[in-house]
Parts: C-alpha cells; sequence; structure tokens
C-alpha cells in the first residue's frame, strides 16, 4: 500500500522558516516526479513546486520562486520543501504528491498518489 507522510508542518512568524518532508512506503518512488501542493481555507489547491525523478529539474509557482526550493533524497524516498521568508499568504494544508512519470507538472489532476497534508501557519 502507497502511503505519503508530510512532516515539518507547524506556526511561525512572517519572515522565518520551515521545512516540510514527504516521506514515502510502499513503493518506490526514485523514478517518479513528485511535487508540493497547499490549499488555504476556502481556496482551491494550488501548485507550489515540483521536482523531476533525478531532481535535476524543478518548477515553482511565481509566488515562491526564490524563497522555497524542492529537493528529494531517492534512498530515503523523501521529498523535502525548504521554505524561507515565510508570508501570511503561505498560510495553508501543504500536501505532497507523486506523478506515475518522470517529469513533473503543474497539475494537481496529473498526481496519483496523494498525503494527508501539513498545516503551515505563518503570523503576522
Amino acid at each position: 500500500q502507497v502511503q505519503l507522510v508530510e512532516s515539518g508542518g507547524g506556526l511561525v512568524q512572517a519572515g522565518g522558516s520551515l521545512r516540510l518532508s514527504c516521506a514515502g512506503s510502499g513503493r518506490t518512488f526514485s523514478t517518479n516526479a513528485m511535487g508540493w501542493f497547499r490549499q488555504a481555507p476556502g481556496k482551491e489547491r494550488e501548485f507550489v513546486a515540483a521536482i523531476n525523478w533525478s531532481g535535476d529539474s524543478t518548477y515553482y509557482a511565481d509566488s515562491v520562486k526564490g524563497r522555497f526550493t524542492i529537493s528529494r533524497d531517492n534512498a530515503k524516498n523523501t521529498v523535502y520543501l525548504q521554505m524561507n521568508s515565510l508570508k501570511p499568504e503561505d498560510t495553508a494544508v501543504y500536501y505532497c504528491a507523486v506523478r506515475r512519470t518522470y517529469s513533473g507538472s503543474y497539475y494537481p489532476n496529473e498526481y496519483d498518489y496523494w498525503g494527508q497534508g501539513t498545516q503551515v501557519t505563518v503570523s503576522s
């Protein structure tokens, strides 16, 4: 059974940093693209960042470019999201996802496995 478990969320002041982790189990994801999405109350789920299977191609939403960094450790079956210079508008539940192909995508409906999410709250 495939499972993705996010961790690292929490409450942080504006300008602070958090590092999210997403550990996969049930199968290896070393040949799969992985991504992070977020959903704020009353809003649709939106793309944050994605990374291809090898880690040498990354994709970012304009709203987080230059502040967030996605990375992966295939030996640990884990993807990370380093979030710096956090803003109150970054407050959301953050989800990791895996796609059944090598390259990342900006579209949530192109991902096949999802975690349960971790809450990130940025206070002003």
